[in-house]
This record gives C-alpha cells, sequence and structure tokens, in this order.
C-alpha cells in the first residue's frame, strides 16, 4: 500500500507538472475559448466536431463561436489530462486516508483544491475569460502542484533529517511569499495580454516610469479588455501592469539570491538548495528578458510559465526541508 500511494503521489506531481505547462500553451495560443462550453467541446465529451454535418450543428447551436479545430484540440487535451490528474488525486485520497490522520488531512485538502480548480476551469470559460478568474486558475494550478510537491517531498525525506535553522526557514518563508505575489502578478499580466505593453528593456516604452493607468488596472470584477464601467481598457493601463511585475521580480531575484547565498553559507546539506535557487530564480529572470527583446516567441513564453512554476517548487522544497515533520500533522 505505501509503495502503491507513492508511485501514484510521483504519477500525479509530474501530471500536474504537465497540466501546469499544457494550461500556459493553450492560454498564450488564445485557445482558452477553443471549446465554447464545458465540459465538452461543442457538447462532445470526447473529440470535437470533424464531419461536416457536426460542424453545421456545432455552429448552429454556438453561433458566437466557429468551430477552430486547432484551438480545440488544444483546450480539450488540456481538459483530459487535467481530468487523468483529478482522477490520480481522488485515487490519493483514498490511500492517503488508510495511511495515517496527516496524509488523510493533506490529500482530502488536495481534493478540495482540485474540486476548486475544476470549477475555475468551468467559470474561465462560462465568463468569457474574465481576468481574476483565469488568474485564479493558474494560481489554483500551482498550488495543487505545490501540495503534491510537499507531499512527495515529505515521502523522500525521512523527519529526522530536518535542518533546525528557525530564522532562515523564516527568510525562505518569506521568499516564498514574494515569489507567489509575483506569479500572481504575471498571472494578471498574462490573462490581461499586457505581456507586450512595454516593448523594451529595461526601460519601457523609452522611459524608466511610463505614463501608467493605475485607476483600472487592477480593479478585480471587470471584464477582459474592459475598464469597470465597460469602456475599453486603455493601453496605460496594461502598461502599469507590466511595468509592476517586471519590478517586482527585481525584488524578488534579490531577495532569492539573498536568501539562497545564506543557504548555501549556512550548512554543508543546504548548498545544493542554495544553489538551485539561485539557479531557478536568474533563469526565470533571463527568460523574461529574453521574451521581451524577442518579442514572446510561444515556446519562449511558454518556458517562462514553466519556470514559473520550477521556481516555486524548488523555493517550496527548500521550505519543506528546513520545517520539521511535526508542523506538518493535522
Amino acid at each position: 500500500m505505501k509503495l502503491s500511494y507513492r508511485a501514484l503521489l510521483l504519477v500525479s506531481l509530474v501530471l500536474a507538472s504537465i497540466v501546469v505547462t499544457l494550461g500556459a500553451y493553450v492560454r498564450l495560443e488564445d485557445a482558452g475559448l477553443g471549446c465554447p462550453d464545458w465540459p465538452g467541446c461543442y457538447g462532445h465529451l470526447i473529440g470535437i466536431p470533424d464531419a461536416s454535418h457536426e460542424i453545421s450543428a456545432a455552429e448552429s447551436a454556438f453561433p458566437h463561436a466557429p468551430v477552430e479545430a486547432d484551438k480545440a484540440w488544444k483546450e480539450m487535451i488540456h481538459r483530459y489530462a487535467a481530468s487523468i490528474l483529478g482522477l490520480c488525486i481522488i485515487g490519493l485520497t483514498f490511500l492517503g486516508w488508510k495511511r495515517s490522520s496527516s496524509d488523510a488531512f493533506w490529500t482530502r485538502f488536495l481534493l478540495i483544491l482540485v474540486i476548486v480548480q475544476g470549477a475555475l476551469g468551468m467559470w474561465t470559460v462560462t465568463l468569457l475569460l474574465k481576468p481574476v478568474i483565469v488568474t485564479l486558475h493558474l494560481l489554483g494550478g500551482l498550488s495543487v502542484l505545490a501540495v503534491l510537491l510537499g507531499l512527495a517531498w515529505r515521502e523522500r525525506m525521512p523527519h529526522t533529517s530536518t535542518l533546525n535553522f528557525p530564522r532562515l526557514r523564516w527568510a525562505v518563508a518569506l521568499v516564498l511569499a514574494l515569489v507567489v505575489v509575483q506569479i500572481a502578478l504575471g498571472g494578471w499580466t498574462s490573462t490581461n495580454y499586457a505581456a507586450m505593453a512595454c516593448p523594451d528593456y529595461p526601460t519601457c516604452k523609452g522611459s524608466w516610469v511610463p505614463s501608467m493607468d493605475w485607476q483600472h488596472a487592477y480593479v478585480l470584477t471587470r471584464e477582459l479588455g474592459q475598464t469597470a464601467t465597460g469602456e475599453g481598457l486603455p493601453l496605460d493601463a496594461l502598461v502599469a501592469i507590466h511595468w509592476t511585475h517586471r519590478w517586482f521580480a527585481m525584488v524578488v531575484v534579490l531577495a532569492v539570491v539573498l536568501v539562497g547565498w545564506r543557504l548555501m553559507m549556512v550548512h554543508q546539506r543546504l548548498v545544493g538548495y542554495g544553489m538551485a535557487m539561485i539557479a531557478a530564480v536568474l533563469l526565470q529572470w533571463g527568460i523574461g528578458v529574453a521574451n521581451v527583446w524577442l518579442e514572446w516567441p510561444l515556446m519562449l513564453a511558454v518556458m517562462h510559465n514553466t519556470g514559473a512554476a520550477v521556481l516555486l517548487t524548488v523555493v517550496l522544497a527548500t521550505w519543506v526541508r528546513l520545517t520539521p515533520e511535526k508542523r506538518f500533522n493535522a
């Protein structure tokens, strides 16, 4: 039973990584509404309309959404992968319930998280890519990945090997919080299609502090591309969104490098963690800069989303390494 739990946990962790990357790919390919309904695609639970009579029926039922097969398939592959992940987590919940109270707590929490994530996926479609919903969907996917990583790392690492550095643990926790905020800012940038609002780097539109519209930039209740009153979203609001994400990234880079360096100095067994944190944040920063300079090529943009997940998992793994086992018990 223990081996089965570990195997399913590993499969779930790999699947969650794939689902996060696929989600970024679908969003960046503008295929989030490739299927105008949910959970099926033009009423098809398996596949998409492909025969001429099926396409005609689909376009009659959804006159506002003509069938685009390539986008529809991208969206459905993402949904299929997410559904398989959901089934794996149901299995984990069952196995966790039979192991210990701590495993039961965390796997049930994970199941609730996946259910909420599924609802956010549905609302992403039914609410027509409302930015706050899409951003929450992104954060939900990364949260699932983070919990799975925490469970997998705890399986791998005996509690007796925890290193007792309370202040350093708090420093890593602060870095973890900064990374989460930066990912949320990145999600808001992506879901508002503000990635190209600043076409140059390190300046933005030739200025260190360009003209920005803060009044409309972070209104959570508005629709995609609109202000809260339904008018077109000003370009200066997109600039404010991008500029915030860009410069908060420098705060994250500085914090991760400082804490990573401290990890390397404190204990030999933490050298690898410190190096991994520094490498992950510098690589992510480099990919972000390259995206601006190269005008956001698709694969590099997907790598930027995947890099955020890698940075999150590295920092989280470091925090788990410094956290006593008893703190994970429910």
